[in-house]
């Protein structure tokens, strides 16, 4: 019988390790003193770190993986492809998606690992989702299918430096003091510190409870996006921000007006974009009766995202 509680003598894998999500796990878990093995597909580090180790590989071949997971406990599972650099990639990603996450439950159950912790996106398969939030509850099937206890946490647009959701808000709203916006605007949001996805990350792992369950993740104030615009405005001590609403803006046309504004390419743009016509707002609380954090209000993460920046509009010196 497999044990799912977590020790201080278990090690995991972080895949993503360098990535939006990833790095800032590693980091966290660092800080707390959890053995970890970071699973990379450029060249591996040397580290003399007991604490730290790096395997190189990749999901897509499944090279590498077998090595990665030998005597790990638990692995979080943090990789996404998106759009490629155009909209005629877009096609691409789900595909991609499903081949590694193939690849990864096969591994994984070979090598015994005990738990999966999977990030996702919010919405209810009921629901008409776009491409790209499908895409994310086919993984979270993929990863729930092996002999690992699968947890899914699904979050809506996540507020730190450098993701790509918030880096489309950012120079949107900082750069434009007039947007015209497709209807989707006036769709109900739940945001989410980075910070607090990281902490629901982490308290998943100590808490064997929340092992092969699905949990939704928000933080504690629910808007539109036109909401959301303003008040990143406000946070910033902007004007208020004109946006108007025209019914003929579809994804794909707002896909190419965002590539031009921010440094976020069309074809990353476009499954984002074609998700915002999803309400994403939690319906399912049960995760703060198991895992307790103090949520960090909208305001307050884009100030501490903002902080983290290095470049972009608004950044003194760029």
């Amino acid at each position: 019988m497999k044990t799912l509680e977590f020790t201080k003598q278990d090690r995991v894998l972080v895949t993503g390790a360098t990535g939006f999500i990833g790095s800032r796990l590693a980091a966290a878990l660092k800080s707390e003193g959890v053995k970890q093995r970071l699973f990379i597909r450029g060249e591996s580090a040397d580290s003399k770190d007991p604490y730290m180790q790096y395997s190189k590989g990749d999901l897509l071949t499944g090279s590498g993986l077998d090595d990665a997971l030998e005597g790990i406990h638990t692995a979080f599972y943090l990789v996404h492809s998106m759009g490629g650099k155009n909209l005629f990639k877009n096609t691409e990603y789900a595909d991609k998606d499903r081949n590694a996450a193939d690849n990864f439950v096969k591994a994984a159950d070979k090598a015994g690992v005990k738990r999966i912790i999977y990030l996702g996106g919010l919405g209810e398969a009921r629901d008409e989702l776009s491409e790209h939030l499908k895409s994310r509850m086919e993984i979270a099937s993929i990863l729930s299918s092996g002999t690992a206890a699968a947890t899914f946490l699904r979050a809506a647009i996540i507020i730190g430096a450098g993701g790509a959701s918030f880096e489309m808000l950012r120079y949107l709203v900082e750069r434009l003091p007039v947007m015209v916006c497709p209807r989707w605007i006036n769709t109900r949001i739940q945001p989410i510190a980075v910070n607090d996805v990281i902490a629901y990350l982490y308290g998943c792992l100590n808490n064997p409870e929340t092992a092969g369950k699905a949990f939704d993740i928000g933080g504690p104030e629910i808007f539109t996006y036109k909401e959301m615009m303003q008040k990143y405005a406000e946070a910033r001590g902007l004007r208020k921000r004109i946006v108007i609403t025209v019914p003929f803006l579809t994804p794909h046309l707002s896909a190419y007006w965002v590539d031009m504004v921010t440094p976020v390419p069309s074809g990353l743009a476009h499954p984002l974009i074609e998700g915002l016509r999803n309400e994403v707002v939690c319906k399912d609380d049960s995760i703060d009766q198991l895992v307790k954090i103090n949520k960090t209000r909208f305001a307050d993460a884009v100030k501490l995202a903002f902080s983290e920046e290095k470049s972009g509009p608004g950044v003194t010196g760029w």
